[in-house]
């Protein structure tokens, strides 16, 4: 059981953008004493929608999610509502994803194919204040660090700016410059200035060269 000082079961936030899978982790949790579902979301904007309504104590977040991933809807609620504890659920074996997520502020990183094990006791460590991380991934992060430091490097870091990637992650999912500047209560010509920004830091040409790139680092779905 999870130790806290209000009382009732932990209420949770669950947000990824394939029904089944919200099925069978809300089963997982509510199956639990300490742990209830209390909202469900299909993407990162519902997800923040949902915590500013239910005020859950804990988030747990699908990287990859449609309009805004995991990762962009993290850092917006560790802004928004720095009380809330956050978990990234993922299907990446992927120690940049991971960087990117405590960056974002998560206090553990969950992967998909083994939450039936550890989602339960991620969920309990991250009501503790202590972070997660499941074996596999422990080892081979402190092997990738221990080879950058020997070879001088640090982590690494970000190509895109985190407005960047929301614009870039729009402009993949097939969203013109107007409608990207409606979501974004922006104007056409910041997407635009955007959009040519990015194309020049990395080095390609068209939409769907940058599409490729969105799908290659999870910010979509193939």
């Amino acid at each position: 059981m999870i130790d806290r000082t209000v009382p009732g079961p932990v209420r949770i936030l669950l947000a990824d953008d394939h029904a089944l899978v919200r099925r069978g982790v809300r089963l997982i949790l509510d199956g639990e004493p300490d742990l209830e579902v209390v909202a469900e979301a299909g993407d990162g904007a519902e997800a923040l929608a949902l915590a500013r309504e239910h005020r859950p104590d804990l988030a747990v977040l699908d990287v990859a999610m449609p309009r805004m991933t995991g990762l962009q809807a993290a850092r917006e609620l560790s802004a928004a509502l720095p009380g809330l504890r956050l978990l990234m659920l993922t299907m990446y074996d992927n120690e940049q994803y991971f960087f990117e997520a405590l960056k974002a502020g998560a206090s553990g990183y969950v992967l998909k194919s083994v939450a039936d094990r550890d989602l339960v006791e991620a969920c309990r460590s991250a009501m503790r204040g202590e972070p997660f991380l499941y074996p596999g991934a422990v080892t081979a992060l402190i092997r990738h660090y221990l080879d950058r430091a020997r070879q001088g490097d640090g982590v690494p870091e970000k190509i895109l700016t985190a407005r960047e990637e929301e614009i870039l992650k729009l402009v993949a999912e097939g969203h013109s410059s107007k409608e990207i500047a409606a979501t974004l209560v922006i104007s056409v010509k910041t997407v635009e200035r955007h959009r040519a920004n990015m194309l020049h830091k990395l080095g390609m040409r068209d939409r769907l060269e940058l599409t490729r790139y969105a799908i290659r680092v999870g910010l979509i779905e193939p």
